[in-house]
């Protein structure tokens, strides 16, 4: 963690995000619960790798560390009892983390008068974000729902559907619309054009933030 300094760590951040996806799409493949497992360690993992490199004013601090420690707890929970209830607040708190992350972060690096390679990245980190973001929200409504998105069936581990959802959220995000998932639920297709419109909204605060740190 020492090597984590202010030059390079939206990239550390990006990497713990990347790993975060791979296990996941990883966890699909190979039968049995063992990389499903080690995927909400891995979750905390980038908790705390964000709360070490990142700067936050000690409000957003004290948030984010809160949200970390009832995640520990409600990972141990839901590990030592299976409780849906944990596999719930699992959800809320990664959700929780995440839009404090974005709300805390976002003007530093979007507004910024100048734009470094450690920023560009941060970008790119801001949108990983956003996509696991609402990745969140489609499992918390699958779990309330689990007809809420054609294609994806419920499962008291979050983790089982993680990677799926996860895709769904980023075709979403980027306006691909494939098609071979979509929203079944009012709420889904809320949450769904809404996502679409804020990928496009922050690709055009990305690039517009780009020109200007050029012209300055």
């Amino acid at each position: 963690m020492r090597s984590i300094n202010e030059s390079n760590n939206f990239i550390y951040f990006t990497l713990s995000l990347i790993l975060i996806l791979v296990i996941g799409a990883v966890a699909r493949e190979i039968p049995g619960d063992d990389l499903d497992f080690l995927l909400k360690p891995l979750v905390l993992n980038s908790f705390v790798i964000c709360l070490i490199s990142m700067k936050f004013s000690r409000g957003w601090y004290l948030y984010l560390v809160a949200v970390s420690i009832l995640m520990l707890i409600a990972i141990l929970t839901h590990s030592l009892f299976d409780s849906s209830h944990a596999n719930v607040a699992m959800l809320v708190l990664m959700l929780a983390f995440f839009h404090g992350v974005f709300q805390s972060t976002a003007r530093q690096i979007l507004m910024s008068e100048e734009i470094d390679n450690n920023k560009l990245v941060g970008s790119i980190a801001l949108f990983l974000v956003m996509g696991l973001g609402w990745a969140a929200i489609y499992l918390l409504l699958i779990s309330f729902n689990p007809t809420a998105i054609n294609g994806i069936e419920y499962s008291n581990k979050w983790g089982s559907n993680f990677s799926v959802v996860t895709y769904f959220s980023f075709v979403t995000l980027t306006t691909l619309g494939y098609g071979d998932y979509s929203p079944n639920s009012p709420l889904a297709e809320v949450a769904v054009y809404l996502q679409a419109i804020t990928g496009v909204f922050y690709m055009a605060v990305v690039v517009s933030s780009l020109v200007s740190a050029k012209k300055s």
